[in-house]
């Protein structure tokens, strides 16, 4: 059993809610990746992608968690693996390129919905109702529409993780509860 934690632009590793996840995680028996992905300040989505699939393990075992750009990372790792994983968890994901970045994400008609939908035994999406980067209840709408699985929407919680808007957010029981251990 393995689990990948993956941030989103700008943040790093250690950041949020991220320690917290991989340390309930490993007391389940999860052998956790955690990395700092590459130029996290302007990231490019293919240096990311290239970067886990080499790097990462994926088998009908592991769960995979995203958190923001990390999240489009995920639909874009599920595009590109032949196995199909045990869940995937997208925390603030989008679909459509947001206007506050512009730099290699991809938009929502780029996805290839069918060949992702293949990929996991269970999706979630995690999109509160007040998402100031836009990541908000309606991107993951758009994301169920397409893919289907389970959308969660928590009132008031903002990006679940932001430095900007000064959500430290350094535990996060909603995320556990909804992990397929």
């Amino acid at each position: 059993m393995n689990a990948i934690i993956l941030h989103g632009t700008g943040d790093r590793n250690d950041a949020y809610w991220f320690p917290y996840a991989k340390n309930i995680l490993e007391q389940k028996g999860y052998k956790v990746w955690l990395p700092q992905l590459p130029n996290a300040e302007k990231p490019n989505l293919q240096d990311w992608l290239s970067f886990v699939l080499e790097n990462g393990e994926f088998s009908e075992d592991t769960i995979l968690i995203g958190h923001s750009a990390g999240s489009q990372l995920i639909l874009s790792i599920l595009e590109n693996i032949s196995v199909k994983i045990k869940q995937a968890v997208l925390v603030s994901g989008y679909a459509k390129t947001l206007r506050s970045t512009g730099d290699g994400e991809k938009d929502e008609a780029e996805f290839n919905w069918t060949k992702i939908k293949n990929k996991f035994g269970q999706i979630v999406f995690i999109n509160s109702d007040n998402d100031p980067w836009g990541c908000d209840d309606k991107q993951g709408r758009i994301m169920l529409d397409n893919l289907g699985g389970i959308l969660v929407i928590p009132h008031g919680q903002g990006h679940m993780g932001s430095s900007t808007y000064e959500q430290s957010y350094k535990e996060f029981p909603l995320l556990i509860k909804l992990l397929d251990f």
